[in-house]
């Protein structure tokens, strides 16, 4: 549940500053112009809002917010063809495990993007 939480990207930005492998990620807008603010407890794209200059560029539909956001730096991915890949890792035990490449022809993934595992031996 812990790892699910996107409190812990704020955790780690707030642990780890200037780190080049985080984004900046608050649980205030703080003085972000473009930005993500997703539910603490979101899934699949759900409740997502893309800020940029700040003016709502996307916004997602779904049932998840009242536990809270986080506002995280935006990011956009890159096109490949009109696609937006965002690829994922599993851990297990500290060891890897796996990884999952989801794409999408949205700047927002979800529960339809297209998604292909990769299993590490």
């Amino acid at each position: 549940m812990i790892l699910s939480n996107k409190a812990i990207l704020a955790v780690l930005w707030e642990l780890f500053p200037d780190c080049p492998y985080l984004l900046p990620t608050y649980f205030e807008k703080k003085n972000l112009l473009n930005y993500a603010r997703k539910p603490l407890l979101s899934r699949e794209g759900a409740n997502i809002d893309l800020v940029i200059n700040n003016t709502t560029l996307l916004q997602t539909p779904g049932e998840y917010g009242e536990e809270g956001y986080i506002y995280q730096q935006l990011f956009e991915l890159p096109a490949y063809e009109g696609n937006y890949p965002v690829i994922g890792s599993w851990v297990i035990g500290q060891e890897p495990a796996g990884i999952g490449i989801r794409e999408s022809d949205g700047l927002i993934t979800n529960n339809l993007s297209r998604f292909v595992p990769h299993l590490i031996n």
